[in-house]
């Protein structure tokens, strides 16, 4: 479907009697692409490129003569799996092409941006900003939530009050950052090669638009691969604390077998069978022994105590 913006609305349009003086949308499918793409002057290249989407992040920005091509793989943070589109953008056209968008909220994204601004006023450079911008609403909050959570883990971390799923989380916490980072290096891409105008199809004086959803964009990024830092940092400090409780354990097990030492040493003294030991045939040798071992575990137990081992 392309729509054109006349002086009061969008009007539905066929894509043979699209005029090249009006600035024109539309969102279509890859058959649709397939349809139309020799008409909008649009590569057969970059209509295999969609069909054989390669799923990625970092898919690059193609700057051709006439029009500018992006793969956009979209991020959805409450849902199973992730939305893929790719962009035509050329001068009084902007075109979308749904590769999968499951539940159409990408389509809905798409025309609320188009229709955010009033009829007269619209640009492929104003239509790019305010699309961007809806796909980027309420990562700020998913990301301070984030913020908010490792912060709870470092708490948690300095008080010892450690889950055993600490480290799993902040794994799954870390894979999520890494993938926003992605993402957010894919926008940056396609707002950088936009800027730059390599081709000569946008307006420099709107142009501004997209400069300023690409510093949001970069604002983004810079949180998450800080936010990523964090995560790294916390999965040292909980390998240190695991060493830490190693430690702690192995420092009690010396202690213990410090103290009971000796009384492997008696056993195995009084074990000898020699014929002349003359404890064998005292009255008393047996409560000798038991006060022997009892005596030598309270001095070590209180040299222990003295010096601190425990």
């Amino acid at each position: 479907m392309f729509f054109q913006f006349t002086s009061a609305d969008l009007q539905p349009v066929e894509p043979g009697d699209i005029n090249p003086e009006v600035f024109t949308v539309g969102y279509v499918t890859l058959e649709e692409l397939a349809a139309v793409s020799q008409t909008l002057g649009f590569e057969q290249s970059t209509v295999d490129a969609c069909k054989n989407a390669n799923r990625f992040f970092r898919t690059g920005v193609e700057v051709h003569r006439a029009f500018t091509f992006t793969e956009l793989c979209i991020l959805n943070a409450h849902e199973e799996a992730d939305d893929f589109i790719a962009l035509f953008i050329k001068n009084n056209l902007f075109v979308v092409v749904d590769i999968e968008d499951r539940d159409s909220s990408t389509k809905n994204k798409f025309f609320a941006s188009v229709r955010k601004y009033p009829a007269g006023r619209v640009c492929p450079e104003k239509v790019l900003f305010a699309f961007l911008d809806s796909l980027l609403a309420g990562d700020n909050l998913v990301l301070e939530t984030l913020e908010n959570d490792l912060s709870e883990k470092e708490e948690a971390l300095f008080s010892t009050e450690v889950e055993k799923t600490f480290n799993m989380e902040l794994l799954h916490t870390k894979k999520e950052l890494t993938k926003r980072h992605a993402y957010y290096s894919q926008l940056l891409d396609i707002t950088e090669a936009v800027c730059e105008n390599e081709n000569d199809i946008f307006d420099e004086d709107s142009l501004i638009y997209v400069d300023n959803i690409s510093k949001k964009i970069a604002r983004l990024k810079e949180d998450t691969a800080s936010l990523r830092a964090t995560v790294e940092h916390l999965q040292d400090a909980y390998s240190s604390y695991l060493d830490t409780r190693m430690n702690q354990t192995m420092k009690i097990f010396t202690v213990l077998t410090s103290i009971f030492f000796p009384l492997t040493i008696i056993v195995g003294w009084y074990g000898m069978n020699f014929r002349y030991m003359p404890e064998l045939t005292w009255k008393y040798g047996y409560v000798f022994v038991i006060l022997l071992s009892i005596v030598t575990v309270l001095v070590l137990w209180l040299i222990g105590r003295k010096k601190k081992w425990f």
